[in-house]
């Protein structure tokens, strides 16, 4: 079983756009989607785009270099090029801190 780590201030993060946090070297995405808060490897499994910069829509996030597609409650891509799902992480909201599990 992992630890949970603080890497951002929920009121930081803005609806339906990602942010890349580091933590421990991994690159990490974090979405807001609503009341919801995601996070999944920042890089694609295609050619390792960066998600944190893709167009989200609903739970669905688009990678800006080649479109793969990738649910965030899963972490499953959801249409190609991608070859694979990419990790996901739990996430849980302790006062105002984001925390995700490692």
């Amino acid at each position: 079983m992992g630890r949970f780590v603080r890497v951002a201030a929920a009121t930081t993060l803005v609806n339906n756009a990602g942010v890349c946090v580091e933590v421990e070297g991994k690159r990490i995405a974090l979405f807001r989607s609503g009341d919801e808060i995601f996070a999944i490897d920042d890089a694609c499994t295609h050619r390792g785009g960066p998600l944190s910069e893709g167009d989200l829509v609903g739970e669905v996030v688009t990678c800006p270099w080649h479109g793969a597609t990738f649910d965030l409650r899963t972490g499953e891509t959801q249409g190609g090029p991608a070859p694979s799902e990419v990790d996901r992480y739990a996430v849980r909201i302790t006062g105002d801190d984001v925390e995700v599990e490692i």
